[in-house]
């Protein structure tokens, strides 16, 4: 040891000079450093919050409409000579009256309302029934149907009316953009003023769209989300079904019983990479698997729920692989040093600990599946109008349906603004489905996650 400097060394820096409760100029300029890094923090959470709440507000805004609907209340008189011309009220002759056969009992109601409020126009009855939805005539011959006995009373509906009407209502349609449509003219507006004034009328909540199906493109305004949100939730009975014990059951192998060799180590970067695997590639395996070799029904939620079983399988494997790893090997090595088995240690003292982070992997698989379009498409979840719901758990699983973002994908893409409407609306509750699983995954983790 020497106190003498080395050849060659760079002198050491000056001593410092003055108090150390002052800054010197170099630690001014690293505070500074460290003032900007925190704004560019700040600022980076700022955009990102701003960008949120710039989405949400877009969503909000343009779906909430959606959910209300116009809804004008006739009083229409069931006339026999046109319902049950023999008068024997014999359903087979009563269906027998298609929907064509209804629209002047409609034409009547309405001229019978114009007359009532007073309000005077040069609009013919068939213009005047115009306003109506085209399902009306539908929901008025199913109500016939179901009620033969009222044939020749008077009964009072509410119908849905047109979507050009509605969007006025709504402040999405206006007498300028009319100009050229062939829909409607500014007659009917008039005529749409005058009912709205008498209260005939009206803009309420539409609990329809969440219940039910969707509709042709002539009728927009009985366009709904219930038949789709069934498709996906038979979809998620299938990838759970499925998912969970293969996933867990492979991730339990793999991390706790499996020899650490090669073989092994390709499985876990496959498991890897299938996780980056984009899902158009699920959806282009399932048809040419479970459609083209296996003959499954196109449409069909099992066969969705087979292709999001796939898609879902490694962020299940990953996440509880995870989970198990996060268990102390200190639980292992007493479980063993009592007597346990390999088997008894993990499945009763590993697997209940890492029970909250396989949980909330699984709910996160799920939420994910649950908002997959792409491989949808490929398997012909799209374009399809549903229009009953399933009434056993085995239709609901074979027969063709729709799920809810391939429902938003098919609404975004038609032409009437109304469907638009409703494609925002269908986000909302793709989204308020989505932050359930998600809140419901956070709370899990909360509740059962322990500290060692």
């Amino acid at each position: 040891m020497t106190d003498m400097p080395i050849s060659g060394a760079a002198p050491a820096s000056a001593p410092r000079k003055g108090s150390l409760l002052e800054q010197d100029a170099r630690t001014r300029k690293r505070n500074r450093a460290e003032a900007r890094f925190k704004a560019y923090g700040i600022i980076a959470i700022g955009l990102g919050l701003l960008m949120l709440v710039i989405l949400l507000t877009t969503i909000i805004s343009r779906g909430t409409g959606a959910f209300q609907q116009s809804f004008l209340t006739l009083e229409v008189e069931l006339l026999e000579d046109k319902l049950d011309k023999k008068g024997n009220r014999d359903l087979a002759d009563i269906k027998k009256v298609s929907t064509f056969g209804y629209a002047p009992l409609m034409k009547n109601a309405i001229e019978k309302k114009v007359a009532e409020i007073g309000f005077e126009t040069d609009l013919k009855p068939k213009a005047m029934a115009a306003l109506l939805s085209k399902d009306a005539a539908a929901t008025l011959r199913n109500f016939v149907l179901e009620n033969p006995e009222m044939i020749g009373k008077t009964v009072e509906f509410e119908f849905l009316v047109q979507s050009r009407v509605d969007g006025y209502l709504k402040d999405r349609v206006t007498r300028a953009s009319i100009v050229n449509d062939k829909n409607i003219n500014a007659a009917q507006l008039d005529l749409v003023d005058a009912l709205v004034a008498d209260g005939s009328l009206v803009k309420r909540f539409n609990f329809d769209f969440i219940t039910g199906a969707d509709a042709s493109d002539q009728r927009p305004e009985a366009a709904g989300m219930g038949v789709s949100m069934l498709g996906s939730l038979f979809m998620m009975l299938v990838v759970l079904a499925l998912a969970l014990p293969i996933g867990v059951a492979a991730s339990i192998y793999l991390e706790e019983f499996a020899p650490r060799n090669w073989i092994t180590d390709i499985i876990e970067v496959n498991i890897s990479n299938l996780a980056a695997v984009p899902s158009i590639v699920f959806g282009i395996l399932g048809l040419a698997v479970f459609i083209n070799y296996m003959h499954l029904p196109n449409s069909a939620p099992l066969v969705g729920g087979l292709v999001l079983t796939l898609m879902t399988l490694p962020t299940i494997i990953i996440s509880t692989r995870a989970s198990l790893k996060a268990v102390p090997p200190s639980i292992r090595d007493a479980a063993l040093g009592v007597g346990a088995s390999k088997m008894q240690s993990v499945f009763h003292h590993v697997l209940p600990l890492a029970a909250p982070g396989i949980l909330t992997g699984t709910i996160i698989g799920l939420a994910q599946a649950l908002g997959e379009t792409a491989p949808l498409l490929l398997i012909g979840m799209v374009g399809f109008i549903a229009s009953n719901a399933p009434e056993t758990i085995g239709e609901g699983l074979m027969s063709p349906n729709s799920a809810m973002p391939a429902q938003i994908y098919e609404w975004a893409k038609r032409a009437d603004p109304a469907f638009y409407e409703r494609a925002w609306g269908g986000i909302i509750i793709l989204l308020v489905f989505l932050i359930t699983m998600n809140a419901i995954a956070v709370m899990l983790r909360r509740r059962f996650e322990r500290r060692w």
